[in-house]
């Protein structure tokens, strides 16, 4: 088996290269100086890990987006503003930004913010795709086939102004961490053209692209619209399998009835506006933090840029804060992933969910930042990283529990 989404000038090209011997396979990895941005080297940017799932045994670790790997929130904040900077000028509005579940939500969600501030006057919506349904909205469906969990939905605006803002859309931004074959991109874009045939231009923002010229024309023709894109590094690589493949579990699917019902106010069902995390919560959690000891912010799951927000602004009161987010995607323990800690997921489907590169004990505080209720697997979570939980009920309403766990 070889996955491949490199060109003939892999390795020729003035920039950096990594050929990484992995459990599941060998990749080659090839950057192109020229055409990134300096401030996100190869290593600054992203380690590598290798994955339980036969459709793809690796994984890019990003280092800058909050959800494998602690990230400093000031570093995020940066990499949003030089995504949101690279939108080329004078595109049609207005721009409908969707970011891709569950690992680029926060990117996504940081860029669309981004442009907000450098574009005030221009329209602009945003929308995340989900593992989950919101009950009684409408919705589109795609796949994202190389995912452990493929199947993904994305909901249509409720409230009428942001609805009639999402058909009257000219640019269409889609984010997420990689672009490697552009199948993904295609698929939502084709999606998204059905309901708003007027659409007029997509731009795609990576953190990543590794679709090089022939697999970036072919997207273009696929989509049959003009296409731009930005990345903070640009390159090719090449994944050869292994003969042998660690035992994976079987792809995960979204909730047996089609979904777990979950909640529209942070991006599921569009925003116009900035998320804001409420001065009380911020004041209580500083106040927590004694001169000098670490925290980390941990969101949960699709719950990722409240959990940013709120790391970035104790951050701007002096506390040394790191930020990152559980996941359900099933991940080895080698290489960038140096722990795993397994639990229930809160959202209720029964499949495991994990967090990587957190050791009890390696924070003096842990919040551990999540949209649904407290259950007994938001509980045992709090237990293993001795945290304490911070229920996001809406933008505007935060409670925060009385102790930590034990």
């Amino acid at each position: 088996m070889n996955d491949r989404c490199m060109d003939d000038e892999l390795g020729k090209r003035a920039g950096d290269f990594r050929e990484v011997a992995m459990p599941t396979g060998v990749l080659r990895v090839s950057t192109d100086a020229a055409a990134s941005l300096p401030a996100y080297p190869l290593d600054a940017l992203l380690g590598f890990g290798a994955r339980a799932n036969a459709k793809r045994g690796f994984l890019f670790v990003s280092k800058v987006l909050g959800k494998h790997w602690p990230s400093r929130p000031g570093v995020m904040a940066g990499l949003h503003d030089a995504l949101a900077a690279q939108l080329p000028p004078g595109l049609p509005g207005p721009a409908v930004f969707i970011a891709l579940a569950e690992t680029a939500i926060g990117l996504g969600q940081g860029v669309f913010e981004a442009h907000l501030r450098r574009a005030p006057e221009h329209e602009a919506l945003f929308l995340h795709t989900t593992r989950y349904r919101i009950e009684g909205a409408p919705l589109i469906e795609f796949a994202e086939p190389h995912s452990h969990a493929p199947r993904q939905f994305l909901h249509l605006p409720a409230d009428p102004a942001l609805h009639a803002l999402f058909l009257r859309a000219r640019t269409l931004v889609l984010v997420d961490d990689e672009a490697s074959t552009g199948t993904t991109f295609r698929n939502l874009a084709a999606a998204c053209r059905t309901l708003n045939p007027a659409l007029e231009h997509v731009h795609l923002a990576t953190l990543t692209n590794f679709m090089g010229a022939q697999a970036a024309n072919a997207l273009a023709g696929g989509i049959g619209l003009p296409v731009s894109h930005g990345a903070a590094l640009n390159g090719s690589f090449e994944f050869t399998a292994g003969e042998s493949f660690p035992e994976t579990a079987p792809a995960q699917v979204v909730g047996a009835a089609g979904g777990v019902a979950v909640g529209g106010a942070f991006g599921r069902a569009g925003l116009s506006q900035s998320l804001t995390v409420p001065a009380a919560t911020v004041d209580t959690l500083a106040s927590m933090a004694a001169p000098g000891e670490r925290v980390l912010v941990l969101g949960t799951g699709e719950f990722m840029h409240a959990p940013f927000l709120l790391a970035r602004a104790l951050e701007e009161r002096g506390i040394d804060v790191r930020v990152q987010s559980t996941t359900r995607s099933p991940i080895l323990e080698w290489g960038a992933i140096g722990s795993r800690l397994a639990f229930a997921d809160n959202y209720g489907e029964g499949i495991a969910n994990y967090v990587y590169n957190l050791l009890p004990g390696q924070y003096a505080h842990v919040f551990v930042c999540h949209e649904t209720p407290a259950n007994d697997a938001l509980r045992d979570l709090a237990a293993q990283v001795g945290g304490r939980l911070v229920h996001f009920r809406s933008g505007r309403q935060v409670d925060v529990a009385d102790g930590a766990a034990s």
